[in-house]
């Protein structure tokens, strides 16, 4: 029997570039656990879109949720206003505040030198350049996993960082934030200051930007944190 509330559900939300099948290695062990696990797939057309995006999946569950965002979609969790919604994990994730831009945070800091170099093209969509994942996304993963990365990869609008954010639900619930030291797209240092200022339980860990590729145990702890904290019935 599950330790958690019935029918609790988490909710993992893909950053930039990604879909919902970015998480395909820490889905089974959060079900195994005894939790039920749906995947958004956001537009990445603007934050106001993927909020609602986000929200329409959140009509299709029953009973408490946790919210996962990594990267980009920090903005994202933060946006839906639901009683059901009990906690926050944020994956090496952008946090900004009300009136805040996802650019805001993400430039905050000067940029790894392995950083790849991001301009939008002529219809305001930002592709990952050829390498990008390799050299700085998930840059501990294989190369086999890497070559999948770039070959189905989605851009993102520059609405997306452009837009102001709302005022976030991380003041006003429990947040956890796994704060990638190797991360090479958002600075370590940029996330313990976004991570101190939401008030969050902060764990550190040795990974990149994308843990959940190269390290999912430690993605699944840190969730499992969260919901044994927050879930339990």
């Amino acid at each position: 029997m599950s330790a958690f509330a019935a029918e609790s559900t988490i909710v993992l939300v893909h950053g930039a570039w990604a879909d919902g099948s970015c998480w395909d290695k820490v889905i089974l062990p959060l079900r195994n656990v005894g939790l039920r696990v749906a995947c958004a797939q956001i537009p990445l057309t603007s934050l106001t879109q993927d909020i609602a995006a986000l929200e329409l999946l959140l009509e299709r569950t029953h009973g408490s949720v946790i919210l996962v965002g990594h990267a980009y979609a920090g903005a994202v969790i933060a946006g839906p206003e639901d009683d059901r919604i009990k906690s926050l994990v944020y994956i090496a994730a952008l946090a900004p505040t009300e009136a805040e831009t996802v650019g805001d945070v993400f430039y905050r800091a000067k940029a790894h030198r392995q950083a790849p170099q991001l301009q939008p093209d002529a219809h305001g969509l930002i592709w990952m350049p050829e390498g990008g994942f390799a050299s700085a996304v998930a840059h501990e993963a294989s190369p086999d996993q890497n070559a999948i990365l770039e070959a189905v990869q989605r851009p993102i609008s520059l609405k997306c960082i452009q837009e102001r954010s709302p005022v976030p639900t991380w003041k006003a619930k429990p947040s956890w934030y796994l704060l990638a030291e190797e991360d090479r797209m958002i600075a370590p240092g940029t996330q313990r200051y976004m991570a101190e200022r939401m008030g969050a339980k902060i764990r550190t860990h040795k990974v990149d930007h994308s843990p959940m590729h190269s390290q999912p145990d430690v993605v699944v702890r840190v969730i499992l944190e969260a919901a044994q904290a927050t879930l339990v019935g």
